[in-house]
């Protein structure tokens, strides 16, 4: 009789374990959506060139 309770907490635990939705944290953005234009984000860093963010003009 102690076995089976035992089993049988086993069993809802890992139930219980198993129904649990784990999420992970992502981005804001997704990878589908545009990226700021080089000129909003030369604004934002306040860099004084908006070459580093231009995609073609890295090097």
């Amino acid at each position: 009789m102690k076995s089976l309770k035992i089993y049988l907490a086993i069993v809802i635990f890992s139930l219980n374990f198993i129904s649990c939705e784990v999420r992970s944290a992502t981005s804001v953005r997704s990878s589908n959506s545009k990226s700021i234009p080089p000129g909003q984000a030369k604004k934002i860093y306040g860099t004084k060139s908006a070459r580093p963010f231009a995609p073609g003009q890295n090097k």
